[in-house]
């Protein structure tokens, strides 16, 4: 079976805490076709952007060698 024809199972008799009423669904599951992630090549630095499923490589020069774009969201850490 191929992860994505893997369904989540959904019932009432599920484990406390865990998805199992009707109507709710799983926070991870969304479709992830249309998801557009960029990338940075290594080689030439544009901006590859790549939808699941698409050869790892640069449209410009051909690069193997992406880089994940950094998050612009403020990351904060508590130190002790």
């Amino acid at each position: 079976m191929s992860r994505e024809a893997y369904q989540i199972p959904t019932g009432s008799q599920g484990a406390p805490g865990g998805p199992g009423g009707a109507g709710q669904r799983a926070p991870f599951d969304m479709d992830a076709t249309n998801v557009i992630i960029k990338y940075i090549c290594g080689d030439c630095g544009t901006d590859c952007p790549l939808r699941r499923n698409e050869p790892i490589r640069c449209k410009d020069c051909g690069c193997r060698v992406l880089y994940k774009e950094r998050t612009k969201k403020m990351v904060q850490f508590e130190a002790r």
